[in-house]
């Protein structure tokens, strides 16, 4: 049995919390170390919230978020982030939507101002709306109609797991529904989900509490109150048996496979899930995790493999239903019935035999390390308390998740590794350019 465990090192980043009048949630982390901030504003409305005969239009929004807003002309938010030193993004995930700002700390009226004044109202033109269908639907070409294993697995894997719309279509959007979409159309979309009531506002870094605090209610106070939208309802049943398909990919020149399995609720059931994030990590993680070391070094069955939580890779950003998944590309010619089976083998292995001596240790140790270095930024700290206020009322959780991840056990893992059965599993599979190899 294993006997060494993770030296697991400790944050404390303070949290300050409180709502605004018009349902704004707010955390603020004060850092004095340098003289730099982070601002993320998270909506609650990501590509499982968009209704049906709208997709794409979470990702569509983010585009439309940065073309100018009440106060201010198309490109403006770029020119007044970039004229303070700062840098801007904003991206689209399945549970919501960010948009966030690094800048210099004197500099924190400005972003405040720049958020809130996009949170009143976009600049929802036909021109503009005309215009990002055009950039998404170039971006869809790029990334996934003319790119070897274009959306492989997050967007082919998810309809053959899931059966309900939230779950299993195209987050991309369908260019007929990209095409169809009116500026009215747009604008109850942001009415609905860009609600004041339905966004937390995080700043991060080298800030004056009571005076941020002060700022922050000078420009979010009169943002008009909207309360949050009713969810939908993401629930899916378990798979009983499993579920395999294969597609042609054009352009691929090798065969690939992607395997999900349900896992735990992430919000609802924490203490059960995280040792799913812990057993993807010591399946893939570095050349010697389990399927590495078999697959790749041993078998060349695969020339890569990797694991992870959720089908965007979040697996603490990320609600309830969500898979662990599996990934390999494989050599000319692979097998991937034979790949699928020695991952059983390597499952049912380590459900019965449980992990070597340091094997658990080393794993946490690097997972703890990952965890603390994406929010030693300050943005990345801002980011990670905003979504863990939005999706759990639970900041300060920031600070714990290394020693969460620490604490998981060489027993937790092997039961985890014991659910990941055939009948349990989504399979797709890859098959390169036009035939079998």
């Amino acid at each position: 049995m294993p006997t060494r465990k993770a030296k697991i090192p400790a944050t404390r980043y303070p949290v300050e919390r409180f709502t605004l009048d018009n349902g704004l949630r707010v955390v603020l982390t004060p850092d004095r170390s340098a003289p730099v901030i982070g601002v993320a504003v998270v909506y609650d409305v990501g590509i499982r919230s968009e209704p049906e005969g709208r997709t794409g239009f979470a990702h569509l929004f983010e585009h439309l978020m940065f073309q100018g807003s009440e106060n201010l002309e198309k490109l403006a938010h770029f020119r007044h982030v970039q004229g303070a030193g700062g840098t801007f993004n904003g991206s689209t995930h399945l549970d919501y939507t960010d948009y966030f700002e690094t800048l210099p700390s004197n500099a924190l009226e400005r972003a405040l101002f720049l958020e809130a004044d996009r949170m009143r109202g976009p600049r929802l033109t036909e021109e503009n709306l005309r215009n990002q269908v055009d950039v998404v639907k170039e971006e869809i070409r790029v990334n996934v109609l003319n790119r070897p294993y274009g959306g492989f697995p997050w967007l082919t894997l998810p309809p053959v797991m899931f059966d309900t719309f939230p779950n299993a279509h195209d987050g991309y959007g369908s260019f007929v529904d990209l095409e169809s979409a009116t500026v009215a159309d747009a604008a109850d979309f942001f009415r609905r989900y860009y609600a004041s009531g339905n966004a937390v506002l995080a700043v991060s870094g080298d800030i004056d509490v009571a005076e941020a605090t002060t700022l922050i209610e000078r420009h979010f106070g009169d943002v008009p109150a909207r309360p949050a939208p009713q969810r939908p309802d993401f629930a899916e049943p378990e798979l009983t048996v499993e579920r395999r398909t294969a597609y042609t990919d054009q352009l691929a020149p090798l065969p690939a496979v992607a395997s999900g399995w349900r896992v735990p609720d992430p919000i609802n059931d924490f203490a059960a899930y995280l040792p799913y994030v812990v057993l993807a990590e010591v399946l893939t993680d570095g050349d010697a995790s389990r399927l590495v070391e078999r697959l790749v070094q041993r078998d060349r069955t695969v020339t890569s493999v990797g694991g992870y939580l959720s089908f965007l890779g979040d697996p603490f950003d990320v609600r309830d239903p969500t898979a662990l998944l599996l990934q390999a590309h494989l050599p000319p010619g692979g097998d991937v019935d034979k790949v699928l089976r020695t991952v059983d083998e390597e499952l049912d292995r380590l459900a019965t035999d449980g992990l070597a001596d340091g094997e658990l240790a080393r794993t946490q140790a690097r997972m703890a390390t990952h965890l603390l270095r994406d929010t030693d930024a300050v943005l990345g700290r801002a980011l990670r308390m905003a979504v863990l206020e939005q999706q759990r009322g639970e900041p300060g959780l920031l600070n714990d998740l290394p020693r969460l991840v620490g604490a998981v056990t060489d027993e937790q893992v092997r039961a985890a590794a014991a659910t990941l059965r055939p009948e349990r599993r989504a399979s797709v599979e890859v098959i390169p350019g036009g035939g079998r190899s």
